[in-house]
């Protein structure tokens, strides 16, 4: 994302077991100490922070004293999607990001000798013919007659070698290869051992809705990742086989099929959208019902199917094993995007601080897919692109990254540590809190999550009427902008002022006023947007949780 730019790596973290957050915060006292302008925390805690407030846990205040020495935070959000309020990453000087798909998809199918076509997943070469289909239970020796896994693929001398040679292998995907007990690479090195033509997984009827990466194979093959697609092939398969009426024994296999193969991407997808594991918002502010006045997550970026450079001795992926690039996904993918972004944005602006590069990248955010149409967000694990609705700010923040429009913000929110230490200051009770990891006493503070200087509006509670100021700061040449905006469901809003002319280097204060037009529980969503007469767009997304009303009788 950032050619040229310098990496420092800082180990916290151990296979199979985590860490603990004094590894963590060392890990990020040691960058601090060290210069970085830019931390990527692809980690997040695994339960929601006990205490006075989400915020008040040992690692995002160690990040608060990196943004205090100008270090630019980001965080993934989580994988705990697609429930509401299952962020991960909670504190407004951190940013969080969730994952998105991009366009980019490696198709794999195979054709059936009775025309059907079967999509599925796998880096694999394709046939060059149609091949006959052996069923691994169908091939197996004499001495794995009781073997209650051998469907698998695990073992190649398990297997008749001249049944296999020359054929395509159809072995079981079980839930054991979710556990990781058994794997795809080493069923591929089981076919190719046995000479086969190629390998088919079939998914066991018991592995419902697990979402499956592209897996690299060495020889052609496919996994079926559908149940039901998996049905349908061994329905062809066994009414293709010719049995001994006698003994029952096979006597010839019929089926034949062609894998289509799924080396060659192609961009046809509908992207982005969200991921359905990607974490949604509202920001949690503790472990009670209450919501904090924070947009979470900031935005989404490409977090599904990323390639990325991988060490040829990682063991953390045994399909990975050997090789020097690998693809994963999750909102750990998304952050370091935003991480490289935000070293270009410091590159091109060395005087932004941590909340300048935020708002850069927020402001201009694009809320659309790449046909013009609203970006969608996958609402259920299973059968995720069944599920999916119009996104809101509480599923992708800001919107979807746009890395052009980032370098050219044109107007920015600034805000500053005092800022964030007001807002804790007037958390009731958190006092003590503070000085015990800050150092730094409290004086007298009324400002809340919706006063900081944010590129969103957030209010969790908007008790009949509330005004909220941003301070815009133009970063580019003169330009005169109109505001528009949309307001929520069930809130008025009203911006002042309509149109300003900002100079270079100049400030201008945005009044927002909203007010409760009707007694709702329901998040609702608006929109403030800025069009400068240079081509700068501004956008402020507004979210308002719960809505009280005041309505009165004259007698």
């Amino acid at each position: 994302m950032a050619p040229h730019s310098h990496i420092a790596v800082y180990k916290a973290l151990y296979k199979s077991f985590g860490g603990f957050a004094a590894d963590v915060v060392a890990a990020i006292d040691q960058a601090a100490q060290d210069g970085v302008d830019i931390i990527n925390l692809s980690i997040t805690p695994n339960r929601r922070p006990p205490g006075l407030a989400t915020f008040f846990n040992p690692i995002d205040m160690a990040l608060l004293s990196a943004v205090k020495a100008g270090i630019f935070v980001v965080q993934a959000a989580g994988n705990t999607g697609p429930s509401p309020k299952s962020v991960a990453s909670f504190s407004p000087w951190i940013f969080s990001v969730g994952a998105s798909t991009h366009d980019r998809v490696y198709s794999n199918s195979i054709l059936l000798g009775n025309n059907i076509t079967i999509a599925g997943v796998g880096l694999a070469p394709g046939t060059d013919n149609m091949y006959m289909l052996v069923s691994a239970i169908h091939a197996l020796n004499d001495t794995a007659a009781k073997d209650m896994y051998v469907s698998e693929c695990q073992d190649a001398s398990k297997f008749n070698h001249t049944l296999v040679q020359g054929n395509l292998l159809i072995c079981s995907y079980s839930i054991r290869f979710v556990l990781g007990l058994s794997t795809i690479k080493q069923a591929s090195e089981t076919a190719m051992n046995l000479s086969a033509a190629g390998v088919v997984f079939a998914m066991d009827p018991f592995v419902i809705s697990y979402q499956l990466n592209p897996v690299p194979m060495r020889l052609p093959g496919i996994i079926i990742p559908s149940p039901d697609d998996s049905k349908i092939l061994l329905q062809y398969y066994n009414s293709s086989l010719e049995k001994d009426e006698t003994t029952r024994k096979i006597v010839k296999f019929g089926a034949v099929a062609c894998i289509l193969g799924g080396i060659k991407p192609n961009f046809s997808l509908s992207a982005p959208k969200v991921m359905y594991y990607s974490a949604r918002g509202p920001d949690p502010e503790d472990n009670s019902v209450d919501n904090a006045d924070i947009l979470k997550p900031n935005l989404v970026a490409p977090g599904n199917s990323i390639w990325a450079a991988w060490s040829s001795r990682g063991a953390e992926s045994i399909e990975f094993q050997g090789e020097n690039f690998a693809m994963m996904s999750g909102t750990s993918m998304a952050a370091p995007h935003i991480a490289g972004l935000a070293a270009l944005i410091k590159q091109k602006f060395p005087t932004f601080t941590p909340a300048a590069i935020g708002s850069a990248l927020s402001t201009t955010a694009s809320q659309h897919n790449k046909y013009g149409g609203p970006i969608l967000a996958q609402r259920a694990y299973a059968n995720p692109d069944s599920n999916q609705s119009p996104a809101t700010p509480f599923d992708m923040g800001s919107g979807f990254v746009n890395a052009t429009a980032a370098l050219d913000p044109g107007l920015i929110l600034d805000t500053s540590y005092n800022n964030y230490m007001a807002f804790l200051c007037g958390i009731n009770g958190s006092a003590p809190v503070l000085l015990n990891y800050t150092g730094e006493s409290c004086g007298v503070s009324t400002m809340n999550g919706a006063d900081l200087n944010m590129p969103s509006i957030t209010i969790s509670k908007l008790n009949q009427s509330r005004k909220v100021q941003r301070m815009l700061t133009n970063i580019a040449g003169n330009e005169t902008y109109i505001v528009g905006w949309g307001a929520p469901n069930g809130v008025s809003v009203k911006v002042t002022p309509k149109r300003f002319f900002v100079a270079s280097g100049q400030q201008q204060i945005l009044n927002v006023f909203l007010n409760a037009t009707m007694n709702s529980t329901t998040p609702s969503f608006g929109r403030i947007g800025l069009v400068g007469n240079n081509g700068h767009v501004v956008n402020i997304p507004l979210s308002v949780i719960v809505k009280i009303s005041c309505h009165s009788t004259n007698s």
